[in-house]
């Protein structure tokens, strides 16, 4: 069986000076780990909050490094230095705006400040790419709300088949005929 690859970029200038931990990206890992069963591999970078270099991230992952998902987080609020939103759509050839909407929605169960959120989600090539707040809590609220979605949205990319741990997140796909 292949070793599919998963992108995890944070997007924190702090981090990226290494003024703090990336507690962060190792949310994701953490959460996808206990989400797949299939083999996979990560493709881990810490970048500054940069539109030009998030771009440059994304692109290397999917063009270079074959990621079929690539999952940010940080750099989606209204501070004038949160551009990951931006850079995701300069770089997908369609957007997913449900993603976005979903992770919203659920977050507004937890906090009214969800609505400050803008999250968001593409294709470029056959990868997607999913824009996640930044603080842990919120990451695995989030994916807990989309990921169910991300199989079958690769699957329809004609990307690798993700199987998953379906006692801890239960993908959809259409019953076959």
């Amino acid at each position: 069986m292949l070793t599919t690859k998963i992108g995890i970029i944070t997007v924190s200038d702090r981090a990226n000076a290494g003024v703090y931990e990336d507690i962060s990206g190792k949310a994701i890992i953490d959460t996808l780990n206990e989400y797949l069963i299939s083999p996979w591999k990560q493709v881990y970078e810490i970048v500054p909050d940069e539109q030009e270099v998030i771009e440059k991230t994304i692109i290397n992952m999917v063009d270079n490094q074959n990621c079929c998902l690539v999952v940010t987080t940080g750099g989606t609020g209204p501070a004038k230095r949160d551009v990951t939103p931006e850079a995701t759509e300069t770089v997908c050839d369609r957007m997913m705006p449900g993603f976005g909407e979903l992770m919203r929605a659920e977050s507004l169960k937890y906090v009214p400040t969800a609505i400050l959120s803008r999250q968001t989600a593409g294709l470029r090539g056959s990868s997607l790419i999913i824009n996640l707040p930044g603080k842990p809590k919120s990451i695995r609220q989030c994916l807990d709300a989309v990921f169910p979605a991300v199989p079958y949205c690769i699957d329809l990319m004609e990307g690798p088949y993700l199987e998953c741990n379906e006692e801890v997140i239960k993908p959809f796909r259409p019953k076959k005929k």
